[in-house]
């Protein structure tokens, strides 16, 4: 079967692979449909390594997966052939300690989709587990499906910084995760979402969202910004999105006395913690790493129409021409939100 491979630092090519997928008890085989092309996954591409997991051979890509199910393994109950499913990609040790807390997705153990060694989902067939795969509503596409997972990463944050009815937020950062992680708390109660990029495309794209209000940093003060919504207090909830170090020149000046700052965007290098800032405020500082019990939630929202994953949808692109993809990805055109591929679906 087809699969898109990552041979090596800068070498990604689409060939065959192995294609007899056995499907034991409690699994689903099934066939991916649409796959996100994720900043892990390019950093893979671009870098060969990120922190701790280095590529150290071949590794198929794509961790942001919808598909359609072909084989239903034994025990499991509420899917049949033909079911449009969204898949979690990280699968970890349902009986560790981490996975009994509630919180499976620090798990030392977890197995995550194109993370070194494992292989990823942009491929014609996968085998994964039916507790970690969800049933799609007829009113969700596969692409709105595929983009559920770094949906579930905004979900979580908004989770983590226990978002109240009337809050206002700031998120640094107006990519994907940083436009859905506005879009959940908006959905969790917020009032206002302010929202900072140096993009005008994607700044204009946050602007069409209700309640958020967009900041250019090439022309704005972020902080003067906050400043002026709030009276001067700050922001109830600051989200940082963008992973870029500069973002923390500022970042612990945004909230107000007792505010939670989320941290989202995981940064290449290690960034400053301004401690007198965060103790002069009594800021409650939360980390996201992924996410956990969020997908199910996540499809809720979309299927209610509370948010709404098509605009945010940029490109799509045939697995053929999958290298062209992630060159692009690679590239960060403006414009470009989120790029998704299409796989070739089993004859």
């Amino acid at each position: 079967m087809k699969a898109v491979v990552l041979e090596k630092q800068h070498e990604i090519r689409v060939r065959e692979v192995p294609g007899d997928l056995a499907c034991g008890p409690g699994e689903l085989r099934i066939a991916p449909h649409t796959v996100g092309i994720c900043g892990s996954d390019v950093h893979y591409y671009t870098h060969g390594r990120i922190g701790r997991y280095v590529v150290r051979e071949p590794m198929i890509l794509g961790h942001e997966a919808s598909g359609t199910v072909l084989e239903v393994g034994a025990g499991v109950s509420g899917f049949a052939v033909g079911d449009r499913v969204a898949m979690e990609p990280g699968i970890p040790d349902l009986s560790s300690r981490a996975a009994r807390l509630g919180m499976y997705n620090v798990d030392p153990a977890v197995r995550f989709w194109a993370t070194p060694p494992v292989d990823g989902c942009l491929v014609e067939q996968v085998i994964h587990p039916a507790a970690f795969t969800y049933r799609l509503p007829a009113s969700v596409s596969f692409g709105e499906g595929a983009l559920l997972e770094p949906l579930a990463v905004g979900m979580h944050a908004a989770a983590k910084a226990q978002i109240r009815p009337g809050d206002v937020a700031v998120v640094t950062g107006c990519g994907t995760i940083g436009l859905l992680t506005a879009a959940a708390v908006l959905a969790g109660g917020a009032s206002t979402v302010l929202i900072s990029d140096i993009s005008p495309v994607k700044l204009e794209l946050a602007a069409a969202i209700p309640g958020v209000v967009p900041v250019d940093l090439r022309s704005q003060d972020l902080l003067r910004v906050v400043a002026e919504r709030t009276g001067g207090w700050g922001a109830d909830v600051v989200f940082e999105a963008s992973g870029a170090p500069q973002a923390y020149d500022t970042l612990w000046q945004l909230g107000a006395p007792g505010n939670r700052t989320v941290l989202v965007g995981i940064p290449v290098d290690p960034v400053p913690v301004d401690v007198t800032e965060t103790q002069a405020r009594e800021t409650r500082v939360e980390t996201v790493f992924r996410y956990a019990n969020a997908y199910q939630r996540a499809i809720s929202l979309v299927a209610a129409g509370k948010i709404d994953l098509a605009p945010f949808i940029t490109h799509t692109y045939p697995m053929d021409d999958a290298v062209a993809a992630f060159d692009r990805v690679a590239e960060g055109r403006p414009g470009d939100v989120k790029i998704q591929i299409t796989v070739d679906q089993p004859r």
